[in-house]
């Protein structure tokens, strides 16, 4: 005969970690699942005085209307090729930096090398939009001033804000300045992971310092290249707001390089209050960023099952 076991409940052990839990939850709930509530914006034409949910249906009108516009190719071709160069750019550098940054072993170095590498990252895109802005103005900036003007001997300027052919080349410095020590902390993070009797044993061997970031470094560091590259094809239909809008100053003459899905719905928002075109825009980038994730899973896994996110 089974006798049911009584469990009890301990509440005062298991209450530090419910208060624990609980602003994650409350933040997750807050900005990630009740704005779902909103996605059906994206199918309807939306009424101020109905409301969300009195709004007329209009199906994929909204959509339709995204991509109707002229600029529909540009922006979607800078937002897709910006995103897979940084991609690539972004994990060649974070890995080198990270392994560079793990041979320091001045601990005052170290510190100062971390707080001048992590200090962009913390910086508002408004702040670094005007120390690029102090570099490239026509005709007070550094660039200009300093190098166009004194040692090229240039007369003229360049005008930096007025010809598109030089911003791929800003933005993906300004983007990498930016983000690379955020990068490195994550591969870092894995760098001091590894036990260092791998590298003992290849000393012993007669490994070169290139012979085991290449045989030791880079194969442990793998697991870890990868899950960060599928996350970032998540994000592969988005871009920077503030690095595409503020940066570049707004400047119409180089929509061309800088127009992306998000500045354009923001514009579009702004002279338009086309609220349905805004959220067709986020919809579809969900869509794209969740298929492209899930692509790129099953191809790793493919490969490599212990690789990848699930």
């Amino acid at each position: 005969m089974n006798k049911k076991v009584k469990t009890n409940f301990n509440l005062k052990h298991w209450l530090p970690f419910y208060l624990m839990f609980a602003p994650g939850f409350l933040y997750l709930l807050i900005n990630n699942y009740i704005p779902l509530y909103g996605m059906q914006l994206a199918f309807k034409s939306f009424s101020y005085k109905k409301g969300i949910a009195g709004s007329r249906w209009i199906g994929l009108k909204n959509f339709k209307f995204l991509f109707a516009t002229s600029d529909a190719f540009i922006m979607i071709r800078n937002t897709l090729l910006y995103n897979l160069l940084w991609i690539f750019v972004g994990m060649v550098f974070g890995v080198t930096v990270a392994i560079l940054f793990n041979e320091i072993r001045n601990k005052a170095a170290k510190q100062f090398y971390q707080t001048a590498i992590l200090l962009p990252y913390l910086m508002s895109m408004v702040v670094v939009a005007y120390l690029v802005y102090a570099y490239l103005a026509g005709d007070t900036g550094l660039i200009n001033n300093a190098i166009v003007k004194g040692l090229m001997g240039k007369k003229d300027g360049i005008k930096w804000y007025s010809d598109p052919k030089y911003w791929p080349f800003i933005l993906t410095f300004v983007q990498q300045w930016k983000q690379i020590g955020f990068g490195m902390l994550l591969y870092l993070a894995s760098l001091l992971g590894i036990d260092t009797s791998f590298y003992e044993a290849a000393m012993l061997d007669g490994a070169s310092k290139w012979q085991q970031i290449r045989y030791i470094t880079l194969p442990l560091l793998k697991p870890t290249i990868l899950m960060l590259v599928i996350l970032s094809l998540g994000q592969i239909f988005r871009s920077d707001f503030g690095l595409f809008y503020q940066v570049p100053m707004n400047q119409g003459s180089l929509y061309s390089t800088t127009q992306t899905i998000d500045t354009y719905v923001y514009r579009a928002l702004l002279e338009n209050n086309n609220v349905g075109m805004s959220a067709a825009a986020s919809f579809l980038q969900s869509i794209v960023g969740f298929i492209f994730i899930m692509a790129a899973n099953k191809i790793v896994r493919h490969f490599d099952e212990n690789s990848s996110l699930f």
